[in-house]
């Protein structure tokens, strides 16, 4: 088999596992939490804004417990991600296979609440009982929240499909129909639940979220955040796009949980009083670096394209495209020159393609992994934030300084091979003349 053939086997397979239903239901459901990370970011990115004596003015004006509504707002969101990621991916995994999405979801959010554990611990060590832990109903719970969604989604369908439940008369209102249908599932899965509640309890002394995220979720969490792990998220990204696959969305439906979930952690430390500049718990490669640094001007890195074609573009080809991706390429929108120019299927920027966003994670990994920039925390910033600003609001002067050096880098790899291709284009266009 030539190398060309196993190249192309790998992207039919790429091509199969995204079209999965759970993985569009993964991706699809893990999109649907954006407005709830964004909002909540707002709000936590007011609370600490890296702007020097800005927590003392606010203190004046408002007093000393000024963060507090703030920090309300981003517990309400980020604290429960986990109860939002299962109802929005059931609904969508649901909705995809043509059921009732509305029903599949309230039974998912019910039967992850009942594997959930029934107490909370204060600060002081005391036993809260018949309460829903936000530990484990935020970042700690969310492969828990994807295993609960999946299950629940296929037991609904399977039940919907084959006419399992309760038929009622047809003079019956539609609304109650449909919920005397959902008996059946029900039972099914509030009982399984109860087993898997009561085997956790009784023969393993724990519970089924502090289990999965002993033996699945630390260490996916620890091989993500690792270099290894993030060089290949970060090359497959690139290498799925070039090749027409949306590299971002397939990549981003499986690791975006356990990214978020990084950030998650790191938020954690901070509210429990640590800093995570030096912190050996503090997790490194979170969403903010992928998001922000390794995909400013979109995936590839291709504002270092864009800048590096105003500096050297003679063809009209390349000039006119150039033009048209800048704006959007501003707010991290880089369609129009990936399947404009294109960059897919283009053997010319192949390798800057892969890796320039390569080069940018690790300059933004060492940066941290030094100490020059702290690790992130919960602030996010929407994802169509201009580059520099975007660097700026996340982590002050410094994580401008490092999209700066990631701009500049990948202007510099891209250059020679803009050239390359403006060169062709140009030859083309003289010969058509």
């Amino acid at each position: 088999m030539t190398k060309q053939e196993l190249f192309d086997k790998f992207v039919e397979l790429m091509g199969r596992f995204a079209d999965i239903r759970a993985v569009t239901a993964l991706r699809d459901g893990f999109i649907m939490t954006t407005p709830f990370t964004i909002c909540g970011s707002v709000f936590l990115l007011l609370a600490n804004l890296p702007i020097p004596g800005y927590a003392e003015f606010m203190a004046g004006i408002f007093g000393k417990d000024w963060t507090i509504p703030l920090n309300a707002v981003a517990g309400g969101t980020f604290s429960v991600l986990a109860v939002i990621a299962v109802l929005a991916i059931t609904y969508k995994y649901v909705e995809a296979e043509g059921c009732d999405a509305i029903m599949a979801s309230i039974l998912a959010l019910t039967t992850f609440i009942i594997v959930l554990p029934p107490f909370a611990a204060t600060k002081d060590g005391v036993i809260v009982n018949d309460v829903i832990p936000k530990a484990w109903a935020g970042s700690n719970g969310v492969i828990t929240a994807i295993l609960v969604s999946f299950f629940v989604s296929a037991v609904f369908c399977y039940c919907e499909k084959n006419h399992i439940g309760i038929k009622m008369p047809d003079a019956v209102p539609g609304g109650v129909a449909k919920a005397f249908e959902a008996l059946v599932p029900g039972m099914v899965l509030f009982t399984t639940a109860a087993i898997v509640y009561g085997v956790c309890h009784f023969a393993l002394g724990t519970t089924f979220p502090e289990l999965i995220f002993k033996i699945i979720q630390t260490p996916l969490q620890g091989l993500s955040d690792s270099v290894v792990g993030g060089t290949v998220i970060v090359s497959l990204q690139s290498i799925l796009f070039w090749a027409g696959i949306h590299g971002p969305n397939v990549v981003g439906g499986v690791v975006n949980p356990l990214l978020i979930a990084n950030s998650l952690d790191n938020q954690a430390l901070i509210d429990a009083g640590q800093q995570l500049a030096g912190n050996p718990a503090a997790k490194i490669f979170t969403c903010q670096i992928n998001d922000v640094f390794v995909k400013s001007g979109g995936c590839g890195l291709t504002m270092g394209f864009l800048i590096a074609s105003w500096l050297s573009a003679k063809s009209d080809q390349m000039k006119s495209i150039t033009k048209l991706a800048t704006v959007p390429g501003l707010f991290n929108i880089n369609e129009p020159i990936i399947f404009g120019l294109p960059i897919v299927f283009n053997p010319y920027l192949l390798f800057p393609f892969i890796f320039v966003p390569l080069f940018a994670f690790f300059i933004t990994y060492a940066a941290i992994a030094i100490g020059f920039m702290p690790p992130f925390s919960a602030v996010q910033v929407p994802w169509t934030t201009p580059p520099v600003i975007a660097g700026l609001l996340l982590d002050g002067w410094q994580g401008a300084v490092i999209q700066i050096i990631n701009l500049a880098m990948a202007t510099a790899v891209y250059f020679p091979f803009v050239r390359a291709q403006d060169k062709k284009m140009l030859e083309e266009e003289q010969e058509a003349a």
